[in-house]
């Protein structure tokens, strides 16, 4: 996990610049396992790092990476507020 985060870290902030929040906004809501969202992320920076993607693909690649982190992110927030309220003695 120590070398995927930093990678995904530069990543998000390179993916924000290229996905703005209405493309963000227009993809579909599905949730999934933040590990597998991870690894996913992954698989698509190591295809775009190592020129695997395809000029055609590269920008569907960005959204769905953008996507998967925006979900991550969300899904941080939301177990940081559970563990927050089970701290304090609300649950």
């Amino acid at each position: 996990m120590k070398k995927i985060m930093p990678r995904v870290f530069f990543y998000s902030q390179l993916i924000h610049i290229f996905a703005s929040d209405k493309q963000r906004k227009i993809m579909p809501k599905k949730e999934s396992d933040y590990r597998q969202s991870i690894e996913e992320i992954e698989r698509i920076l190591s295809k775009i790092e190592n020129g695997e993607t395809d000029i055609d693909d590269l920008t569907g690649e960005i959204k769905r990476a953008a996507k998967l982190l925006q979900d991550c992110k969300e899904r941080l927030f939301q177990t940081e507020q559970e563990i927050e309220k089970i701290m304090k003695g609300e649950e």
